[in-house]
């Protein structure tokens, strides 16, 4: 193979794992298969005949030993649907595992996928006191972001959650936290710049300018921005530079480390923690929506498209060395 056609497959395969924004020396590991028993069971309401026999026999192993998610019904969760528990969440679960074992995961994987979507320990508790927001205050879906303004990924998920929030505009209240990285020159001045904007009631119009604008966050051009959107320049100076601003940062900082992020964006979704599987982050974020109101009780979310269709990777995003 040449030099150049090397380079080719060396930048599609750093591009293809560009999510996040990482702290430097934060990596994934690589999960290993487990064998599977040879039992195959079937669980009233889910139709398991779209899974080969290899993806069924795995599935059914899975149903068969992980138990339900309520504590209150200590039974696996095949038996929890067949015997009809009362556990709102048993029948979603089973088809939450029946999706991802069709897309390929390995057992390490997907048990861990299920503990993140089900397990009663996975919701945190987040301080959302004097946090920006915007959405009705009964929205059934609380989204909180932490995000950092001159993250490239943070800047890729950004028309994202602005068209999943729009087309859901009743159910959702979303929540903007700053969790600027170190590795980003100047992201610590626009956290700042943008809480300094919400002291004079125009903090998400400053938050899209900064968003729109990463790649040019000198103070200079920072203060251009605030001008465009009619604030005081004099007040915004001070109130950026104020103490008080610095320990708001401060403090969203710090509760983002208390959850153990390691990059941005870090999106909460009623508490739990939103990954990507790998798909398009637009699809994924529809469908975690839909299953979340399920789980609260609306109609069960429609059946997702086949796996190949799901199967692209997400918008490509930058890495930055520290």
């Amino acid at each position: 193979m040449s030099p150049k056609a090397l380079a080719v497959v060396g930048l599609l395969a750093l591009t293809s794992r560009l999510s996040t924004c990482r702290s430097p020396g934060e990596s994934g590991g690589d999960a290993t298969p487990q064998k599977s028993s040879e039992k195959v069971v079937e669980v009233k309401g889910v139709d398991s005949s779209v899974l080969s026999a290899r993806e069924r026999t795995e599935w059914s192993d899975d149903v068969s030993h992980l138990l339900a998610p309520c504590p209150d019904q200590a039974v696996p969760l095949a038996q929890c649907v067949n015997e009809n528990r009362p556990c709102r969440a048993c029948a979603p679960a089973v088809r939450f595992l029946l999706e991802r074992v069709q897309r390929g995961m390995t057992r390490s994987q997907l048990e861990a996928a299920y503990r993140a979507r089900f397990a009663p320990d996975g919701v945190k508790n987040i301080d959302l006191d004097d946090t920006p927001s915007r959405g009705p205050s009964g929205a059934p879906i609380v989204i909180v972001e932490f995000a950092d303004f001159e993250c490239p990924a943070c800047g890729a998920m950004r028309p994202v959650l602005d068209e999943v929030i729009a087309e859901h505009a009743d159910k959702i209240r979303f929540f903007y936290k700053h969790f600027p990285l170190s590795m980003h020159p100047n992201a610590e001045k626009a956290a700042r710049a943008a809480v300094a904007a919400m002291h004079q009631g125009k903090f998400w119009e400053m938050h899209h300018l900064l968003f729109e604008n990463q790649t040019q966050l000198s103070t200079e051009n920072i203060e251009k921005l605030a001008q465009s959107i009619g604030l005081d320049l004099a007040k915004f100076r001070q109130d950026r530079d104020s103490e008080a601003t610095a320990d708001f940062v401060a403090k969203n900082r710090k509760q983002g480390e208390a959850l153990n992020l390691t990059g941005t964006p870090s999106i909460f979704i009623d508490g739990r923690k939103f990954e990507s599987d790998g798909g398009q982050a637009k699809d994924e974020l529809e469908a975690w929506i839909a299953l979340e109101l399920e789980l609260q009780g609306a109609a069960p979310a429609p059946a997702p498209p086949p796996a190949s269709a799901s199967a692209k990777a997400p918008p490509a995003a930058s890495a930055h060395a520290p």
